[in-house]
């Protein structure tokens, strides 16, 4: 094997290896994400569990968080909670770095 094909390898090693931490980052953030709006909704914490694995379904819909955004979004208006969609995308941004935090802390 020559060098330019172990490197070859080794980057694409390192670009699925980086690419699974990123699919479990995002899904521990929206796992967050899903306790956080239940509490805020007043759900039980059977129904928060539940809930956290609907968030985490929705990122599936699409690539990007929108997705995500528009799943809180809709669900904490139906609830009647008054936050701003700021303050959503906010939260998303600050469990987003928690959970990288922790995945890549990981090593």
């Amino acid at each position: 094997m020559s060098v330019f094909d172990e490197r070859k390898n080794a980057s694409e090693a390192r670009f699925i290896m980086d690419a699974a931490k990123e699919f479990k980052a995002e899904a521990r953030r929206n796992k967050a994400l899903g306790h956080w709006a239940a509490e805020l909704m007043g759900k039980s914490e059977a129904d928060a569990q539940a809930y956290a694995l609907q968030v985490i379904a929705a990122d599936m819909e699409e690539a990007g968080d929108e997705d995500v955004f528009r799943k809180l979004r809709t669900d904490l208006t139906t609830a009647n909670v008054d936050i701003s969609d700021q303050a959503i995308r906010d939260r998303m941004a600050e469990e987003l770095k928690a959970a990288r935090d922790h995945v890549y802390g990981e090593d």
